[in-house]
């Protein structure tokens, strides 16, 4: 197939963009069903490696910091060897940080266990570098939240099996007991029962590292076109005459920062779940199910998307209206109380608004990326690593959420959504439309940003 090299994509033909759309839902799915898995990882090794709420949730730090370190060198890694052979090593560096899972659960030492974490992100960081801006300008900039959503059905799809599959593999019918009795028992048997809890991560993770491996190749020589980002139509170049840096784009610079507090809340919804549902007396078992719920509930806001994007309401509506969701599921996370038996769960009513907290975050990832990297022209693949430098959200905020949990309580510690929501609301309703920043100061009043 001739490649084709544009910043406009009216020059891809259809079947062009169908492919690409198909290949970029593929990388979607390893995306969610890579990520989602940290849900049971969390709980699981804070059993095996005897952990406290903080230091299980350097699960979540190890695999989303390195989009801070990794996003803006594959940026230049991609603009250098072009999108394929980017994604190859993407796949690759994930296919390392799989099989470091081995040595680390031989010798049942958390730090290595991180560094594979790290790695796993590192891939990711590579590859969301290249799918996210793919999405953006793969059709009309008013479309984008049909074509994430499309994406994010094959993301959470992946993570609504993922974490129940990987518990299938790993736990059994008679962990429960086994758990309960473990800080009973004597340090040598507690160490060999530990030993054995944890090595039983090496078959998936070697199944999974072959397989990231295999799709590396796979994605190299696949039809995937190359798109050029480089070029800009008459419009956008003129209107991006003279900017020489991307920090001259405010409405990037306070998308990223949406994106690292939006990524920070979906991840908390979905990570932090099945310990909330712990603290009701649920046992790992039971409780492995509610981040499926969760994801469901995303995906359901996907295919609401889908039907009502842009033929009933505009993105920004849909964005506007999750984001104020998100912030008052928070209120009732925190303030409502009460017992309910829903779906054979008996449980605090509150569980059920985290779960909800799926519905919300649904469409906030593409209003949040469609306002963010449009009109860049050639600062889009730069952009792009700019914004997903902010998915180390997904580090920063669970580990709060931690800190919080230990020093308060689980239920407390969902606090630090509030804040998240309410910069979220800000951007939706005024931070998306700041093109200019001014830093001249007005009758004593502090820089601002124009639109």
């Amino acid at each position: 197939m001739q490649q084709q090299a544009t910043g406009d994509i009216a020059l891809l033909s259809r079947r062009d963009t169908m492919i690409s759309m198909l290949i970029i839902g593929v990388l979607f799915f390893i995306f969610g069903f890579v990520s989602w898995i940290n849900a049971i990882l969390i709980p699981y090794f804070k059993i095996a490696c005897e952990l406290t709420n903080f230091q299980s949730y350097l699960v979540a730090f190890a695999f989303y910091i390195s989009y801070l370190l990794i996003s803006v060198p594959s940026s230049f890694l991609l603009k250098k060897i072009g999108f394929k052979k980017g994604i190859m090593i993407g796949f690759w560096i994930m296919a390392v940080g799989a099989f470091i899972f081995v040595p680390a659960a031989f010798f049942r030492t958390y730090w290595i266990f991180l560094v594979g974490l790290f790695s796993l992100g590192a891939g990711l960081a590579v590859l969301q570098t290249a799918a996210n801006p793919y999405i953006t300008i793969l059709g009309p900039i008013e479309k984008a939240t049909q074509r994430f959503s499309i994406m994010g059905i094959c993301n959470k799809g992946a993570g609504i099996i993922a974490p129940i599959i990987f518990a299938a593999i790993i736990l059994r019918s008679t962990d429960a007991e086994l758990f309960k009795s473990i800080p009973l028992m004597a340090e040598a048997e507690r160490a060999q029962t530990l030993d054995q809890l944890i090595r039983r991560v090496v078959v998936p993770y070697s199944i999974v590292g072959s397989v990231l491996f295999l799709l590396g190749v796979m994605v190299r020589y696949s039809p995937l076109p190359e798109i050029d980002t480089e070029k800009e139509s008459a419009s956008v170049a003129e209107q991006n005459q003279g900017k020489t840096s991307i920090f001259q784009f405010p409405y990037l610079i306070l998308g990223a920062i949406a994106i690292f507090v939006h990524v920070g809340t979906q991840v908390i919804a979905i990570d932090t779940i099945i310990g909330y549902a712990g603290s009701m007396g649920l046992t790992l078992l039971e409780a492995k199910t509610f981040p499926s719920y969760t994801l469901f509930a995303t995906i359901t806001g996907y295919f609401i998307g889908i039907w009502i994007v842009p033929r009933f309401v505009s993105q920004l509506t849909a964005f506007r209206f999750c984001v104020i969701l998100g912030l008052v599921l928070t209120c009732f996370i925190v303030l409502t109380h009460g017992k309910v038996n829903i779906l054979g769960h008996e449980t605090d009513i509150s569980i059920w608004f985290v779960v909800l907290l799926g519905l919300a975050n649904s469409l906030v990832w593409p209003g949040i990326w469609s306002q963010a990297l449009r009109e860049l022209g050639r600062f889009t693949k730069l952009g792009g690593s700019i914004m997903v430098m902010g998915l180390c959200g997904n580090a920063i905020l669970p580990l709060l959420y931690g800190y919080f949990a230990d020093k308060f309580h689980v239920r407390d510690a969902y606090w630090v959504l509030a804040p998240c929501y309410a910069y979220l609301i800000f951007y939706a309703f005024r931070g998306y439309r700041l093109k200019k920043w001014n830093f001249k100061q007005t009758n004593g009043n502090a820089p601002y940003a124009k639109a």
